[in-house]
């Protein structure tokens, strides 16, 4: 990547960041036309287009190779910068990652506040379903994710976290009002159901695994991991939900458990570049820990950290 200068690279990465060539230009605190100029010189050394002059801007396929390197750089001058003392009273930039909305909600969070606290380092969270992660890896928009795919994405590495486990749960209201037969789900049941969002097939999975049919009842949308909650204690529909979450509300009797014995278990995994960052190392092993304590494990064996 000899062919791009460091501002140019900082302000390739400060448009997509910003998401418009004018945000940018306020952030670098240079004119828009500085910004065009940079990009068309990088454009015109790398002999295609790199940046898609959408709203909000978006890379190319190329562009994609041109943000990781960017990222990259500007992680590791942060580390530098931090290192000799110099991140204090600079503006922090964020480290961005990406995690899945259910992890968000029980055990993350952990990890990062088990951090100590350090000058000049900040993250920048993006909630995304953990079948979808690594998108956001491959473009360069994050440095790493919790994922449910333990293939590598290229320049990255890869090892096995521990599983979150999700109960099968409703309201005892609703198990009366739908489940007259009792609290289980049966073929061609129109009972509703909550689901995260359009991607979410969580539910639609466990009701083909239990019933060996699909499932067509009608679905709430709830994209939030309290109110997702919510809609299922109130009986809107039911849905899976994490064990460390709704063990406390299964016990109270506050829910029911819809298929006893069996859990659903989903594996996730810590996927992140392969750059020596002493921040992004330290926060690789904080990650470990938490998910050691929090998520289930296998039976000991030998580990693995994969790479590609």
């Amino acid at each position: 990547m000899k062919m791009f200068q460091l501002d140019q690279l900082k302000t390739f990465a400060a448009v997509l960041d910003e998401g418009t060539l004018e945000a940018a230009a306020c952030t670098l605190h240079v004119t828009p036309s500085a910004v065009s100029q940079r990009l068309k010189a990088m454009e015109d050394a790398a002999g295609q287009i790199l940046l898609q002059r959408t709203n909000p801007a978006r890379p190319t396929t190329a562009g994609e190779a041109v943000l990781r390197y960017a990222r990259q750089l500007r992680q590791l001058e942060g580390d530098a910068q931090r290192e000799l003392g110099g991140a204090a009273g600079s503006p922090s930039t964020p480290i961005p990652l990406v995690v899945n909305a259910d992890s968000l909600a029980t055990w993350f969070m952990a990890a990062l506040a088990s951090l100590p606290p350090e000058p000049g380092v900040t993250f920048e969270l993006r909630r995304e379903d953990e079948q979808h992660s690594t998108q956001f890896l491959r473009t360069g928009a994050v440095i790493a994710a919790v994922t449910a795919n333990p293939e590598p994405v290229q320049g990255c590495s890869v090892e096995p976290l521990g599983a979150l486990r999700y109960r099968a749960v409703a309201s005892p209201g609703y198990v009366r009002h739908w489940l007259p037969g009792g609290p289980e789900l049966v073929a061609g049941s129109t009972a509703p159901v909550v689901d995260f969002d359009r991607k979410d097939d969580l539910q639609g999975g466990f009701f083909r695994r239990m019933t060996g049919t699909a499932l067509g009842a009608p679905r709430h949308y709830v994209p939030s991991s309290a109110e997702f909650a919510q809609a299922i204690r109130l009986g809107m529909g039911w849905g899976l939900l994490p064990e460390a979450e709704c063990l406390p509300w299964l016990g109270s009797g506050e829910l029911v458990e819809l298929a006893p014995g069996h859990p659903v278990d989903v594996a996730l995994y810590w996927q992140r570049w392969k750059i020596d960052s002493p921040v992004l190392n330290q926060l690789t092993a904080a990650v470990r820990a938490t998910a050691a304590h929090e998520l289930r494990q296998p039976a000991p064996g030998p580990g693995s950290v994969r790479s590609a």
